[in-house]
């Protein structure tokens, strides 16, 4: 089933997700519009969304629209905006990674269980920093340079905003990540913040 259409009262950070992947769903919390299409500055706008900076969030804009564009267009010709298309977003998954998303983006349960039996060896429904490398070590496709940048960056930074008080990083926010729901909950906390500290000041 292709993925639907978003409806005109769709929120921003939302979209239109019957039917879509856990992958698509993963890639559409950056479609801030709920048109089925992302720019860099909406890439840009998810990454401020869920409390990265602006300038790694910027880069992060600029650097993989521009990688990641073309794979999601295919027979289309070059566009200089750098759309993704979240509907195509599967001919973008790369190598070294853990195999949660089959070929097509959809999540795989099996594989995401392999993830803590093998390396959550310290809690068994949390990650350790150390043991989080491991698994990108284990992961490693021989020669395939690109893919580990890719997987380490995605961990560093799932790590760097999810784990908790005690430097774990958890089950739920992992299967969180495949499917894009922590992204939605980590927006939901940090407006949620910024309204607090907006009262504060005004008492």
């Amino acid at each position: 089933m292709a993925p639907s259409a978003a409806s005109s009262n769709t929120k921003e950070g939302e979209s239109g997700e019957e039917g879509y992947t856990a992958l698509e769903k993963h890639v559409a919390f950056f479609d801030r519009n709920g048109d089925g299409v992302i720019y860099p500055w909406e890439t840009y706008q998810g990454f401020r969304a869920i409390g990265v900076g602006r300038l790694p969030s910027a880069i992060a804009g600029l650097f993989i629209n521009m990688g990641l564009s073309q794979k999601t267009r295919p027979g289309k010709g070059f566009s200089l905006l750098f759309p993704i298309e979240v509907k195509n977003s599967h001919f973008c998954i790369h190598g070294s990674v853990t195999e949660v998303y089959d070929k097509n983006g959809r999540f795989v349960e099996s594989k995401f269980e392999e993830i803590f039996k093998k390396h959550a060896r310290s809690h068994r429904n949390a990650l350790t920093y150390k043991e989080l490398l491991q698994l990108l070590k284990s992961n490693r496709d021989p020669g395939d340079f690109g893919g580990w940048i890719a997987a380490y960056g995605e961990w560093k930074l799932l790590y760097e905003l999810c784990k908790d008080e005690d430097g774990l990083l958890t089950r739920e926010a992992v299967k969180g990540a495949f499917d894009g729901s922590i992204f939605r909950k980590l927006e939901k906390e940090r407006l949620s913040s910024s309204h607090k500290k907006k009262e504060k000041r005004r008492r």
